[in-house]
């Protein structure tokens, strides 16, 4: 799903769609070597004919990897701006009010965590979270248990290219992995909400993993992937639910600031604004169950989202 690659899309539509043609600058040739990696130029050789005393190309080698590199950047340019056409012809598809601002590219060093005040830490134990600590203006999509599997979700969020985690009951989920799956090659990641979506502080220390580490060997030959985030149903939580998440891999437990509704956002603040890291939840559910459909959904967060000056980003890029 993620499309960006290591250089901005901003900045290869500019130099493709100037015309400039990049040479090495003399100053930063590891830079100029790893432009040439990204684009897939040959490198040069860092001495012999051809090399000046720093070690660059010059002369007719030079130009001809200078072609090679703005081909690239060019064929890499059209392949973005083909993608941004069709992703704005999905915005009226799906009647979005505007359309979805991009996330920036992640940050190169994921941040620390640590448990929001009030929950519960210790040494050894996942922290607990709400919201990502970042200044970028990006909020993360999360959503539970997996009971609805509504194929126009799947196209809509790959239409739109839209980042999303879901964390999967196995007692719902079951039934259909192969929607997941499909899920999952789109670019959603896929993490741990237990066996049975039992409130976790009602059971027994054993319990608890049994409930967490099952579903995570569940996931991992279901879907090809050991999750490393686990959402305890309700929110619910002990010590006990933290040793044990521990015990199997878990590395976080990111619990939710707002959640999502087709009708509605229920905000966890009394501002009703979107915070930057914020993590928003909502729930695989239909019309039985809500007043709309996941799409309709899908919309609220989008248009609340973008209203604020908000982009959905992957949380597993943060954390």
């Amino acid at each position: 799903m993620r499309r960006y690659g290591l250089l901005g899309g901003a900045t290869i539509l500019a130099l493709a769609c100037s015309g400039a043609v990049p040479t090495p600058p003399p100053a930063e040739p590891d830079r100029w070597r790893f432009l040439g990696a990204v684009t897939g130029a040959p490198a040069p050789p860092p001495n012999g004919p051809g090399a000046g005393e720093a070690g660059l190309v010059l002369g007719a080698p030079q130009r001809a990897q200078a072609r090679t590199v703005a081909d690239a950047l060019a064929a890499y340019a059209k392949r973005l701006k083909g993608a941004e056409k069709r992703r704005i012809a999905a915005v009226k598809t799906w009647g979005l009010r505007r359309t979805p601002l991009r996330a920036p590219a992640p940050p190169a060093d994921k941040p620390k965590l640590t448990s929001e005040p009030g929950h519960t830490t210790g040494k050894g134990l996942p922290p607990v979270i709400v919201q990502v600590p970042t200044d970028e203006k990006v909020v993360f999509l999360t959503i539970d248990d997996g009971a609805e599997k509504d194929p126009e979700l799947l196209e809509m969020m790959r239409e739109l290219d839209l980042p999303y985690t879901s964390f999967l009951s196995d007692y719902v989920a079951r039934d259909d992995y192969d929607y997941f799956r499909e899920a999952h090659r789109d670019g959603s990641a896929i993490q741990n909400h237990s066996i049975n979506h039992r409130e976790m502080p009602t059971l027994s220390y054993a319990e608890q993993r049994e409930e967490i580490c099952r579903q995570q060997d569940i996931l991992e030959k279901e879907i090809g992937e050991r999750p490393t985030l686990f959402r305890p149903p309700y929110g619910a939580y002990d010590r006990d639910t933290l040793r044990a998440a521990a015990s199997c891999d878990v590395e976080a437990v990111p619990l939710w600031a707002e959640e999502a509704f087709p009708d509605r956002i229920d905000w966890g603040r009394g501002d009703h604004e979107l915070h930057p890291g914020d993590i928003i939840l909502t729930h695989f559910r239909g019309t039985d169950e809500w007043s709309g459909s996941m799409p309709d959904m899908i919309r609220r967060v989008l248009d609340t989202a973008t209203s604020q000056g908000f982009a959905l980003a992957r949380l597993e890029d943060y954390v």
